[in-house]
């Protein structure tokens, strides 16, 4: 086989990628409507209102708790089982969501939120599958691939919440149920079922069982490179900002007099703006380098910090988000092009899964922080929060690159 053919992408890889992209969609769709309905359910359930925002946070703590087992579960049962398993958790905290509407329990409600959470554990994984599957020419194409799945997120997720929230459901034994978001929870079910069902069709071989010896080297060791430190920092800030400004955004335009419907626009449009560059991403990095997109992330989420800090219109915060969306894109499809240069294949699961842990540990400090900023100082306390986190990656990046340029001059 010629090196040419070594580095070209198969069509069992195309196929898997496709896939992957499409469960990218239906599993990106499910946490948008997490995030546009989350903070208004829990206003409505909490009696303390600076904990609205509680139920997002559950989300991304089920996230963080679930990434390190997620990736280790894969690693001994394979990519394909392991997905499989993820969505039973999305369809059992689908259900238990409904359940809480009905008892109106808010600490109920949060249980459930953390199991879809768990679920965006295994969701996450899906890019890491493209990585580790595709010839390494093909590998920033192929995570940009995976991630462009998202872009039907922005459109199905939020439609589904505006359809679905105000639907009344008739369930044998109970009647007629007419309780708001009900139906949009059992949507999330639905999502979930038809993930387990895409992902079923996945041909992935399972992974070697590998001895200790075989498992490459000591996580302490691989994390002593900056270029980890870099790659994770990208993830952590682009997502850690991206979860503590979308959060309070719904709850902040409200709060200013705008209708529900129209923030569930500007998350729509948000989402869009977080996959849609992802069809291009990875030509971008291929050509001008992964440091210098994810360089570009952070600056247009400063560029949002400042559009958000000019105004409290639909189309101040509008622009906000489509702009934080783009940043998000390029600081997280950056980070996670950029970390695969510090592990071997045998070390992919771990360092994938600490990884992951990492990023979503600071989603969950931003998403709760977000509501206790917004309640009790306001919105503009939330966006310049974000400022002192951007430029502390932008530091990171910036310092590997002028270490790589003089290590190319010596």
């Amino acid at each position: 086989m010629t090196a040419t053919a070594q580095h070209r992408a198969t069509p069992e890889v195309k196929r898997n990628v496709a896939l992957l992209a499409t469960c990218q969609g239906l599993g990106t769709s499910t946490m948008s409507m997490m995030i546009a309905m989350g903070g208004l359910v829990g206003y409505w359930l909490a009696e303390n209102k600076g904990l609205a925002t509680l139920p997002v946070t559950t989300v991304v703590t089920g996230t963080a708790l679930m990434t390190i087992p997620a990736a280790h579960l894969m690693g001994r049962v394979g990519r394909r089982a392991g997905f499989m398993m993820g969505t039973m958790l999305g369809v059992a905290g689908g259900f238990m969501a409904c359940l809480a509407l009905y008892l109106q329990s808010f600490w109920l409600f949060c249980a459930a939120t953390g199991l879809v959470g768990m679920f965006s554990a295994f969701v996450q994984q899906y890019r890491h599958a493209a990585v580790d599957m595709a010839p390494i020419p093909f590998r920033p194409r192929a995570v940009s691939l995976v991630m462009a799945g998202g872009v039907v997120a922005g459109f199905l997720g939020p439609e589904l919440v505006k359809w679905t929230k105000d639907m009344v459901i008739d369930l044998p034994g109970l009647g007629a149920i007419a309780i708001p978001y009900f139906g949009a929870y059992l949507g999330v079910v639905a999502l979930c079922v038809i993930s387990a069902v895409i992902l079923s069709f996945l041909r992935i071989p399972r992974p070697v069982r590998r001895t200790r010896a075989e498992q490459g080297r000591p996580l302490s060791e691989i994390m002593k490179q900056p270029v980890f430190w870099v790659a994770a920092g990208s993830g952590m800030a682009g997502f850690g900002v991206m979860s503590l400004i979308m959060t309070a955004t719904p709850l902040a335009m409200v709060g200013c007099g705008l209708a529900d419907t129209q923030a569930f626009t500007v998350i729509q449009w948000h989402v869009v703006a977080m996959f849609a560059p992802s069809f291009f991403t990875g030509h971008l990095i291929s050509r001008f380098g992964v440091l210098r997109i994810i360089a570009v992330g952070g600056v247009l989420n400063l560029i949002c910090v400042a559009t958000a800090l000019s105004g409290l219109e639909f189309l101040h915060f509008w622009s906000a988000l489509v702009l934080l969306g783009i940043g998000w894109n390029f600081m997280f499809v950056g980070g996670t092009t950029l970390l695969a240069e510090c592990y071997e294949p045998e070390e992919a699961p771990r360092v994938q899964g600490l990884n992951d842990f990492l990023v979503f540990g600071m989603v969950a400090v931003s998403s709760l922080s977000s509501g206790q900023l917004l309640e009790f100082i306001g919105w503009n306390a939330v966006t310049l929060t974000a400022v002192p986190v951007i430029g502390l990656a932008l530091a990171g990046v910036f310092w590997l690159m002028a270490t790589r340029r003089g290590m190319r001059r010596a």
